[in-house]
């Protein structure tokens, strides 16, 4: 299985995950690139998905199936399947409530597409308004293997890092972090992010600190989570 990243509306990301014939788009927003890669590597696509139901995210979905004769799966059928086969090979698919209540990743040959649940370098925000349910999402994402790669839903790396650095001055992570940063494919494994991440970094001393700091509840592993979610400088 294979992951191509394009970028569309200055900070937008869509995937094409494919096969060796097949191919599924999530967040198709780059509609003339991916179909021109499609047209190119003989393949055919079979899904059009989105991680969540923002404008943002499923704009292109209209095109890409007037111009295919690809199926869109909403996101009720899809966790209700739990995966997608495309020929041999399974993507498989988690419910992560949080930033929407419809809000979904995709698992494949070891990446996460993880849309606006976690960005490179930072977390998106939380209008379903339920933060005890962004952190089961959260903690859900941490159970994967440190090596797993992660591809966001938006490029917000080097504005992350900038807060990263005011939360964590001292981190010298961050500058190995932002020198990895390719523009051309932005993305990092959960193992970077666990060093930088402010959003998944609150059992870190250092963090516990800061939001002590800011007399701010520290007590549960929730409590940390919640704070930091506050945090801001």
């Amino acid at each position: 299985m294979k992951i191509k990243q394009f970028r569309y509306s200055a900070d937008n990301f869509s995937y094409l995950v494919y096969s060796k014939t097949s191919a599924l788009i999530i967040d198709g927003g780059a509609v003339e690139e991916a179909l021109e890669f499609i047209k190119k590597n003989n393949l055919i696509l079979e899904f059009v998905v989105n991680t969540h139901d923002h404008k943002d995210h499923t704009l292109g979905n209209q095109k890409l199936l007037a111009q295919t004769s690809a199926d869109f799966i909403e996101n009720d059928i899809l966790l209700e399947n739990g995966l997608i086969n495309l020929e041999d090979e399974k993507i498989n698919i988690y419910h992560t409530p949080g930033h929407t209540w419809d809000s979904v990743i995709f698992e494949a040959s070891g990446s996460l597409i993880t849309g606006d649940t976690l960005f490179n370098g930072t977390v998106g925000n939380c209008f379903c308004e339920d933060l005890k349910v962004f952190y089961n999402s959260i903690k859900k994402i941490l159970a994967f293997p440190e090596q797993t790669t992660v591809y966001a839903g938006h490029d917000y790396l080097e504005y992350a890092m900038a807060f990263a650095r005011i939360i964590e001055p001292q981190n010298k992570d961050i500058d190995i972090y932002l020198r990895q940063y390719n523009r051309r494919k932005v993305s990092t494994t959960l193992a970077q992010e666990k060093k930088v991440n402010p959003y998944l970094r609150f059992n870190h001393e250092i963090i516990i600190k800061k939001l002590e700091k800011n007399g701010l509840p520290t007590k549960t592993e929730y409590d940390r989570w919640e704070s930091v979610m506050t945090l801001e400088d």
